[in-house]
């Protein structure tokens, strides 16, 4: 099977597809030379996709501006632009199918090969639909996605399945790496630990928590591991010099090997993409989630209210945000055991084991 993927801007557009790249190779679905990666230049896709050995090829493309009318004159003819690059890069690599997860480039892509007659499917990882996958449902032959919002946001209620997000099947099988904490970072196994992320960059907001969170943290029976990101892990480890927040904190600046370390995890304190929500709930861990506001249509808490809704996670709004709701509601999960449980099997109940398994399933369907 012949496959171009185009999706771009975020991480919650990359990492599905690039879970299903490698599900693909591992049931000898398609080579790497059946698989190509549309995106743009200056997206993260550009860093992550060829990093990875897949095959990539750029469309110069961008987004709509409700501030700057006018400007989308020009974004009309860079659409027409993009879609005759479409089209020859189409021609050229000859898929059996393509699909979209998101962005702008996806929308050019998708769309020109629907014209094609190719067969073309979208998967949707958000709660709230993005305007190019919106754009798409009229077009495309299938709607794959992953929380029960985001179809009602549809009218093409036919073309619809629920297939989960292809990122919680890999993860599934990234967990089975095994991580010494005592030998890594000198943490008792033994003893409950509360992962503290924001991303790989880092989260100003949580990263603020934290400081102000130290000194009643270090006291409690439980123990931490506070992911600062990349962005902040300097200027935090000079404010910390010369503080004494004992042993049972550890502050990192990465953690390359995240889903290694998620099923050791009790809870996990972090923002609320779709990727980072696809990896705890198919490991059943319960989260408190502090949604990123700078995303469009707030898109990280309605992905937020659905886990809450659920029984799943908690939620905090980043302007509600201080120390006593923050560690209560880790305390909360840590030490009732019987709300643990109940946590922690409504996260499990909301992963997709399969999802790769299933987004495939659909795309041998309409690509035979």
């Amino acid at each position: 099977m012949r496959i171009i993927f185009t999706g771009g801007g975020t991480g919650g557009h990359i990492y599905p597809i690039m879970a299903l790249i490698e599900r693909l190779k591992e049931r000898n679905l398609a080579t790497d030379d059946d698989i190509l990666f549309v995106g743009t230049k200056t997206g993260l896709e550009a860093k992550i996709v060829p990093a990875a050995g897949v095959n990539f090829k750029t469309i110069e493309m961008r987004g709509f501006s409700r501030k700057h009318i006018l400007s989308n004159f020009a974004t009309i003819n860079l659409f027409l632009k993009a879609t005759k690059k479409a089209e020859k890069i189409i021609t050229d690599f000859k898929p059996d199918l393509v699909m979209g997860t998101g962005g702008y480039v996806s929308g050019a892509m998708v769309y020109q090969a629907a014209k094609m007659k190719i067969p073309t499917m979208i998967h949707e990882s958000n709660s709230v639909v993005g305007v190019a996958n919106k754009f798409l449902g009229h077009y495309v032959d299938k709607i794959c996605y992953t929380f029960d919002d985001a179809a009602k946001q549809f009218r093409e209620k036919k073309k619809l399945v629920k297939t989960g997000n292809p990122r919680s099947q890999q993860v599934l099988n990234l967990s089975a790496t095994k991580v010494d904490m005592q030998e890594e970072w000198g943490l008792n196994p033994q003893i409950p630990t509360v992962l503290v992320f924001g991303g790989s960059r880092g989260a100003l907001a949580i990263n603020r928590i934290m400081l102000k969170s130290l000194t009643r943290l270090e006291k409690k029976p439980y123990q931490v591991i506070w992911v600062t990101g990349t962005y902040y892990y300097k200027e935090i480890e000079q404010k910390l010099a010369d503080v004494d927040y004992g042993n049972s904190i550890k502050i990192l600046q990465y953690v390359k090997d995240m889903p290694a370390l998620l099923p050791k995890m009790i809870c996990v304190v972090s923002r609320s993409g779709a990727t980072s929500i696809a990896e705890f709930t198919a490991l059943g861990v319960p989260a408190i989630l502090i949604p990123s506001p700078n995303v469009t249509h707030n898109h990280q808490m309605k992905n937020a209210l659905d886990l809450e809704k659920a029984g799943a996670a908690t939620v905090i709004a980043e302007d509600d945000l201080n120390i006593n709701n923050f560690i209560s509601s880790i305390d909360h999960i840590v030490l009732d055991r019987k709300y643990y449980n109940e946590m922690s099997q409504a996260s499990k109940k909301l992963g997709v084991p399969d999802a790769s398994d299933q987004v495939i399933k659909v795309m041998q369907e309409i690509s035979q």
